[in-house]
């Protein structure tokens, strides 16, 4: 047990960022295939114990006519992450999509995840090597392992920023690429990139940063 726990801490330590702040609201513009679609927003609370975090989505143009999407997710701050405890996905004409996690269960932090927690984990615990994560969102617990793919600048319209990178493995040809940002001096995330099969690229770049 003691090897399996010193295992743990060193594949996240080599690569350890400080916290992120205890409140910080992050505005993001989502784009397809360099198309604005939509408005994002993250708000994040937490104490170092516990947290809560909130996204927004407001489409625009046709896709404002489809209504908000409404993500929340709240929980534990763990040494390797976030573990949930609840998730809600809301959204018109659909019925509220909902995981309650177990917070006595032994089960790994990473492979306790949901949409919304999965984005930012990283940003309080980051990963030195390749790490499974399993991620549920109310229908489906989906498998993924991310890689962590170095440092480098990331140009957004909130600023330019030397980053973490981590990449989500391909496991076949026909999986979407997914890739994200995490900015080394906010320890927010400030880009997520999902790149499609038949290569549509979804571009969410962070517009403006508030934090406390």
């Amino acid at each position: 047990m003691r090897n399996i726990f010193l295992t743990t801490v060193l594949s996240f330590s080599a690569a350890a960022l400080a916290a992120p702040p205890q409140k910080a609201e992050i505005q993001y513009e989502l784009g397809r295939n360099g198309m604005v679609l939509a408005e994002v927003t993250h708000r994040l609370e937490h104490d170092g114990k516990a947290y809560r975090l909130s996204e927004t989505v407001r489409g625009k143009g046709v896709l404002a006519l489809k209504g908000d999407i409404a993500r929340s997710s709240q929980g534990e701050v763990a040494a390797d992450g976030l573990r949930p405890r609840h998730f809600e996905d809301k959204r018109s004409g659909r019925d509220t999509l909902k995981v309650d996690f177990d917070p006595a269960a032994k089960t790994p932090t990473l492979k306790q995840q949901d949409q919304l927690s999965v984005v930012w984990t990283f940003a309080f615990a980051a990963p030195a090597k390749e790490v499974g994560v399993s991620v549920a969102d109310g229908k489906r617990v989906s498998e993924y392992a991310y890689q962590p793919a170095g440092r480098e600048k990331v140009k957004t319209p909130a600023g330019e920023f030397d980053a973490l990178k981590f990449v989500k493995k391909r496991e076949r040809p026909e999986d979407k690429a997914t890739e994200l940002w995490i900015a080394v001096d906010r320890q927010v995330p400030v880009r997520i990139l999902i790149v499609d099969k038949d290569g549509t690229r979804l571009d969410q770049v962070a517009t403006k940063i508030s934090a406390q």
